[in-house]
């Protein structure tokens, strides 16, 4: 017989819980009780106590895409009128506004363009690098790797030694959504299996490579289903070299579902309530006591259920996002500035603390403009 003070000790004491032990959890215990040692174990993986935050941009190399997920309206097929492949006048031109807000990366990610093989990522970054050695690059996701492997017959391995060379810094927990393959036939058929995100991500792991993982939940999985995938990436994190750093960030987010083919062809509506989006930063944070940082989604959940959930286990705000397109094209409504985001840190009664992709503190630049743009 199950008890939740026999589980939330172990959880206390760091140990791995089960996917039984966390759905329990999820059914059994108060949201109170679980934001308590979920907020304890914050403590012990960020004694400073501060929240920290990032400025960055989400710029999209492509939107041509043959992956047709059920909840993407960003995506065009090839030859569509929309149809666009970002090119360096537009990188240099972003950039620069980038730099001028105070941001010291660029989030590059795009759709699986059937033409686009390993070539046109390796002399994107080279050519963005070397105008910009200062930028980093979070760049892809295991999806894109997946698809660039596909396309040239090569390993991951050797995808991402390229791309590391040629300028890739982190990369993204992108396209996990649910990392069970019912799941992903349903909504994502078009993107590597479940197995082969996580091969991809323990191969950067194994490169050096700093990661982050990321859930998108509230649409057609089962409980059982989010567990499963807590436990896959504490497995993948649990399995990376001693030196390196792995998993940086967990961020869970809800699906957003406005004019998505998930929401007007099935009728699957994300009706996931503000409770239970902090239940679950309090759970992820539980069952993932071998990942530092675990970030809130403002972007999705909104500030003020973002600003509970830095009581409930998570620690990091995420980024301003000077420009984001594909969450936007879903329905996501919510903007931060760079001032705006610390009000709200503060307003949680934290102190915030600019960052780096690494988890490395920054001072914010002296001339930092208030960024405007209406995207």
């Amino acid at each position: 017989m199950m008890n939740a003070g026999d589980i939330l000790q172990k959880a206390l004491g760091f140990e791995f819980l089960s996917v039984e032990e966390g759905m329990f959890l999820y059914h059994n215990t108060a949201l109170a009780e679980l934001m308590y040692v979920a907020d304890e174990m914050r403590k012990q993986h960020v004694p400073h106590g501060k929240v920290t935050w990032q400025i960055d941009r989400n710029v999209n190399t492509t939107n041509v895409c043959i992956a047709n997920c059920k909840f993407c309206n960003f995506y065009r097929i090839p030859g569509h009128a929309d149809a666009y492949i970002t090119d360096m006048s537009a990188y240099r031109r972003k950039i620069k506004e980038t730099i001028k807000y105070g941001g010291d990366q660029l989030l590059l990610q795009g759709g699986h363009h059937p033409q686009l093989g390993l070539d046109f990522y390796t002399s994107t970054f080279r050519a963005i690098k070397q105008e910009f050695p200062d930028i980093k690059l979070h760049a892809l996701g295991p999806p894109e790797v997946a698809h660039i492997c596909k396309l040239e017959k090569m390993s991951h391995h050797d995808v991402l030694e390229a791309l590391k060379a040629a300028g890739l810094d982190s990369l993204p927990g992108a396209g996990a959504e649910i990392l069970t393959d019912r799941v992903r036939r349903l909504i994502s058929k078009g993107k590597c299996g479940a197995q082969e995100w996580l091969d991809i991500m323990h191969e950067a792991h194994k490169l050096q490579i700093t990661t982050s993982a990321t859930m998108m939940f509230g649409h057609v999985e089962t409980i059982q289903e989010r567990f499963e995938h807590l436990t896959k990436i504490r497995e993948v994190q649990s399995r990376k070299p001693a030196e390196a750093k792995g998993f940086l960030a967990f961020i869970p987010w809800t699906f957003q579902d406005v004019d998505t083919l998930l929401a007007r062809i099935r009728g699957v509506h994300n009706l996931t309530t503000a409770e239970e989006y902090i239940r679950m930063v309090a759970l992820s944070r539980i069952m993932l006591p071998n990942v530092k940082n675990i970030q809130a989604s403002w972007l999705t959940v909104g500030k003020k259920t973002a600003q509970i959930c830095l009581h409930a286990g998570a620690n990091d705000f995420g980024s301003i996002m000077i420009e984001e397109n594909v969450v936007s094209a879903a329905g996501a409504p919510h903007r931060f500035t760079y001032r705006s985001i610390q009000d709200a840190i503060r307003e949680a009664g934290f102190e915030p603390q600019l960052r780096n992709q690494q988890y490395g503190w920054r001072e914010i630049p002296e001339l930092i403009e208030e960024q405007l743009i209406d995207y």
